[in-house]
């Protein structure tokens, strides 16, 4: 990866959640920072998500889950990665996660869990310095 390539991002809601309001907020937050943005869509099973991140050659995954299901969702994600050597693809992600769950999904290879507090140039700067090799603007 060159050093003017955008840093690719897969940002999805998987899961039977059907709000989107705040993934869109962010996905447009992320481009207007330079970054490429590839949202996938609500109600995006696992499978999907890394099949999209694999095809559009992504830096990483942003999972929005606002359901509860985080534990599963976030787990299966990143079984998929391995299970497809992708694990060189960040995930991150964020939405109604409680602060107990964070520290055993840090374990299981989140990078990075935003909670409902989080502004959008936090998750603009963490992603610019984190995902594609810390390209700072």
């Amino acid at each position: 990866m060159g050093a003017s390539s955008a840093i690719r991002v897969v940002v999805a809601k998987p899961g039977l959640d059907g709000h989107d309001r705040g993934v869109k907020v962010v996905a447009r937050a992320l481009r207007d920072a330079g970054v490429e943005v590839i949202y996938t869509g609500l109600r995006q099973t696992p499978e999907m998500i890394v099949s999209a991140a694999l095809q559009e050659d992504a830096d990483a995954i942003g999972l929005s889950i606002l359901s509860g299901a985080h534990m599963t969702l976030f787990a299966r994600v990143l079984e998929l990665l391995k299970e497809n050597d992708a694990t060189d693809i960040t995930v991150f992600g964020g939405g109604i996660i409680p602060e107990d769950d964070i520290p055993e999904l840090e374990r299981l290879g989140v990078a990075k869990v935003f909670t409902p507090g989080a502004t959008t140039s936090e998750i603009t700067d963490w992603v610019r310095m984190n995902i594609g090799g810390g390209l700072a603007a």
